[in-house]
């Protein structure tokens, strides 16, 4: 009896440590997103005139930090001058907050590089769409959806 106790014990034991492995996925921490650290992710959008510059194939870097993501996107030129998350119209307002941009060196798959604007982009929840107006170099503001989602 006593050997058929300490048995079911230790079966039990392993039946739920698997069980807590298991319920969280890798990298998540409390289930609300990716634990802190730095990932490759895909930025998507609803233009081909808006998107990462080719030499990164659509991704840039995702950073955690205390729950807070934040990815980093290089654009093909430098004709975007300023990036804000949210409406175009909200984003022409006093005291808006307009992400400026940082020059990134791309460098090509031929050898070549050249410099293109980078934005870093709060993301407020990974695989939903959010709104991102862009103002041109010709000073027109644009209104676009973007999506952040974990590079496979």
């Amino acid at each position: 009896m006593k050997k058929r106790t300490i048995s079911f014990i230790v079966i039990l034991t392993l039946i739920l440590s698997l069980a807590a492995g298991c319920s969280g996925g890798a990298g998540k921490d409390s289930g609300s997103g990716p634990a802190d650290g730095e990932y490759q992710a895909e930025f998507n959008t609803d233009s081909s005139m808006f998107h990462v510059n080719e030499a990164y194939d659509g991704k840039g870097t995702l950073t955690v930090k205390g729950g807070q993501m934040m990815i980093h996107v290089t654009l093909v030129s430098k004709k975007v001058v300023n990036l804000f998350v949210g409406k175009a119209e909200d984003a022409k307002k006093d005291g808006a907050e307009l992400l400026e941009p940082t020059t990134d060196t791309v460098e090509y798959s031929d050898g070549t590089t050249g410099e293109a604007y980078g934005f870093d982009i709060p993301v407020p929840a990974l695989d939903e769409e959010f709104d991102v107006a862009l103002l041109g170099a010709k000073g027109k503001w644009y209104d676009h959806k973007v999506s952040v989602s974990l590079a496979e």
